[in-house]
């Protein structure tokens, strides 16, 4: 079987992981020229620490999570208002069995556990479909053929488009946008996070394995904003302008996002769609499915939602999108619910922990 997964960043090399296993012949195309640095931290929690074992990674994944001492939050002067040395915010109670990790150390460990090809610097310019397969052409000009084509590629999901129409039809905006990118540690953290909020805007700084760096987010409340979302230099003019107000370090912060190279930036937002399939096309993860990082559950549906494609796909093609929409459902659903349960606080943490527990994994 021939399939071709877009998409490298985490779900991608899941499912092409879990294909390859199965005895699949596949192809991993991603848009970005290399595997992309970066980002935030991201969590692994409940059915998807299960999968990655199964993958024979927990180890690996593990030793490479965040190492926070703790966290704290300074108002408007930089005054500490809230210090904890139990847990962060972003990655919950030191003494959870979750595994919190930055982005890239995840996307690296993944993509070493899978013996795809990889073909970076490329994309799906068009998807068409009949009974037996799928004919593809790339916007280099290169064409083939494969049995199933399985988008993975994010919020703003190319396959989507092609396969399934606009994404407004699709993409819910939850009133906040989030940058990330790194910056030198002006601030000397010491795997430490620090918070900060300002009337709208905010700020989450974090220090890990490099003293010599932080991992810096810059947020603000908008309505809908009309970008595109492959103009960095757009969107870090966004940031500007809605962050321009904020006091304590935010001066420094915006300037230090100008000579960020791994900036990224998109809204806080959730995919909600009445199926994932269409024919021999499936979408995986933040692509079907986006629950947003306020659930704090992104990373683990798509780990969960690769797995189960692909054990669906190895048991019977024929019904495999079906099972994987019928196992996956509920799932979603009450993990998309955690994004809305507090908002501007996070859900609670045995909310989290149910949801993230609520599927069974064969």
């Amino acid at each position: 079987m021939k399939v071709l997964v877009s998409g490298a960043s985490i779900g991608g090399p899941v499912l092409a992981h879990w294909l390859r296993r199965y005895g699949c012949d596949v192809t991993v195309v991603e848009r970005a020229p290399a595997p992309r640095k970066g980002g935030q931290a991201v969590d692994v929690r409940g059915a998807a620490i299960t999968v990655i074992a199964k993958m024979g990674v927990l180890d690996q994944v593990r030793a490479r999570r965040t190492t926070m001492r703790g966290m704290s939050m300074v108002d408007c002067d930089g005054n500490e208002i809230m210090r904890s040395t139990e847990g962060t915010l972003s990655g919950g109670s030191f003494d959870s069995p979750d595994v919190e990790i930055m982005r890239d150390d995840l996307n690296e460990v993944l993509i070493g556990a899978t013996d795809a090809g990889y073909r970076y610097g490329d994309s799906i310019a068009t998807l068409t479909q009949d009974a037996q397969g799928v004919d593809v052409t790339f916007e280099s000009g290169e064409q083939g053929r494969y049995d199933h084509v399985f988008g993975a590629d994010g919020l703003h999901s190319n396959v989507r488009r092609l396969a399934f129409g606009e994404e407004s039809r699709f993409v819910h905006h939850l009133g906040t946008y989030i940058s990330f990118f790194t910056a030198d540690n002006f601030l000397g953290l010491d795997h430490w996070q620090t918070w900060h909020n300002d009337a709208g805007m905010g700020a989450a700084l974090f220090n890990d394995h490099d003293p010599a760096v932080m991992r810096v987010g810059l947020g603000f409340s908008a309505g809908p904003i009309a970008y595109d979302h492959r103009d960095t230099e757009r969107q870090k003019r966004l940031v500007q302008e809605h962050c321009s107000a904020m006091r304590w370090e935010g001066p420094r912060l915006l300037e230090a996002m100008w000579k960020a190279d791994d900036f990224y930036f998109d809204a806080m937002a959730q995919v909600k769609m009445e199926r994932w399939s269409a024919g021999r096309v499936a979408l995986v993860g933040d692509a079907g499915y986006c629950p947003s990082p306020m659930s704090g559950q992104g990373t683990s549906l798509a780990v969960v939602g690769a797995y189960v494609l692909a054990q669906e796909l190895a048991r019977s093609p024929e019904t495999a999108c079906d099972r994987y929409e019928e196992r996956m459902r509920p799932f979603v659903d009450r993990n998309q619910a955690l994004a809305l349960e507090n908002p501007g606080q996070g859900a609670a943490p045995e909310s989290v922990q149910r949801a993230a527990t609520s599927i069974t994994l064969d």
